[in-house]
């Protein structure tokens, strides 16, 4: 608590560098939660991840389609004694090993994933370009030119940015399995949902400052925009509005997380229903349309903070405060409620096509990874 605290004191002396000491304590803390303190260590061995082992649940998260995994692989779990040495040194090596390992058996998935994402960011980019413009309150929302700027950095931020993510998520997920045994399962799934969210935004904010700077036209190009932004505010500047991407990230993946699980009970309580079989299950096309409904409506409902955060991210003169409780008293001074619900349709409007197209890219690429091997 103390070391929070006192981080939180200089960043406040500090603004222009805020965003990154947000980011490196926020991870530091993480690491001390899940850390064993001591030479005795959980190893942990993971089993090849199968295709019907990896439970996702799917959504957008902000302007990209995404699959996060919902429970992952069957992992066995055996104590073992370490030789004495330096526990960090320790941790390091095995938190290494099991990201890897993770990775390495769920390649296959990941192969898919990363394909299906990038066709569905780049298929669904337009609309993307338009929600920036009408939350920027922008005259022509809807021209032509410029639609696809910034796709490039969005793609280069966004698919390793769900490798990361689904690599820190089983990581945080067995640590926290271990050190919480008595925890429900589904508790320590959504918070390690949103932990590798956190963990994973340290590599994603930078590409989306530089897209939405680009859609918004503040600057003609990629190499532009890095170098106007480095010119300006250095590393902070790629870090311009990580708090408010927290700020709608982690009650977005909660909202439809929530959301995702009540329409999956209903759902499948009425087809229980219409089929009197007890042990009827989504299939795979009716767990997108439930992760699609569920998208869409989390989607809606985190709108304000979306608004929120492409401000942040697109505030070059400092008009909106730097902080989310700053821009959100501006915009509702300025504007009212109806300001914060600025660029809902094409936020919404966005689901349920990324889901369809993130779907059958995702089935056509593991079809013919599989015709291979």
């Amino acid at each position: 608590r103390d070391l929070v605290m006192s981080t939180m004191a200089v960043s406040a002396r500090s603004r222009s560098k805020a965003p990154c000491r947000v980011f490196f304590c926020t991870i530091l803390c993480l690491s001390l939660l899940i850390l064993p303190s001591r030479a005795t260590k959980v190893c942990q061995t993971f089993q090849p991840l199968k295709r019907n082992q990896l439970n996702m649940g799917t959504t957008m998260v902000g302007s990209a389609a995404a699959t996060f995994p919902r429970g992952g692989g069957a992992a066995k779990i055996t104590a073992t004694t370490a030789p004495a040495a330096s526990s960090t040194t320790i941790s390091s090596a095995l938190i290494l090993k099991s990201f890897l390992k993770t990775i390495a058996d769920a390649r296959s998935h990941l192969a898919a994933a990363a394909a299906a994402r990038a066709v569905s960011i780049f298929s669904m980019y337009p609309v993307d370009t338009i929600k920036t413009r009408m939350q920027m309150k922008q005259g022509d929302a809807f021209r032509l030119s410029g639609l696809y700027k910034g796709c490039a950095g969005s793609l280069v931020g966004q698919v390793p940015y769900g490798v990361l993510t689904f690599g820190s998520y089983e990581i945080y997920k067995q640590a926290l399995l271990n050190k919480f045994p008595n925890t429900k399962p589904a508790l320590i799934y959504a918070l390690s949902a949103i932990l590798g969210d956190v963990t994973g935004s340290g590599w994603l904010c930078p590409s989306e400052v530089m897209k939405q700077q680009l859609q918004a036209g503040l600057y003609p190009s990629m190499s532009e925009a890095i170098k106007g932004i480095w010119s300006k505010s250095g590393i902070a500047g790629f870090y311009q509005g990580f708090t408010g991407g927290l700020a709608r990230d982690v009650p977005f993946r909660v909202a439809q997380l929530t959301t995702f699980e009540v329409t999956k009970s209903l759902y499948l309580k009425a087809k229980k229903g219409r089929t009197g079989d007890d042990n009827a299950a989504l299939s795979a096309v009716e767990a997108a349309v439930c992760g699609a409904a569920a998208g869409s409506f989390s989607a809606a409902i985190t709108n304000p903070l979306d608004r929120i955060k492409t401000l942040m991210m697109t505030d070059t003169t400092n008009a909106y405060g730097g902080s989310v409780v700053a821009c959100a008293s501006k915009i509702l001074k300025d504007e009212g409620i109806g300001g914060l619900f600025a660029g809902v349709a094409p936020r919404v409007g966005y689901i349920a096509p990324s889901v369809c197209i993130f779907f059958v890219t995702y089935e056509f690429v593991q079809q013919k990874m599989q015709k291979k091997e």
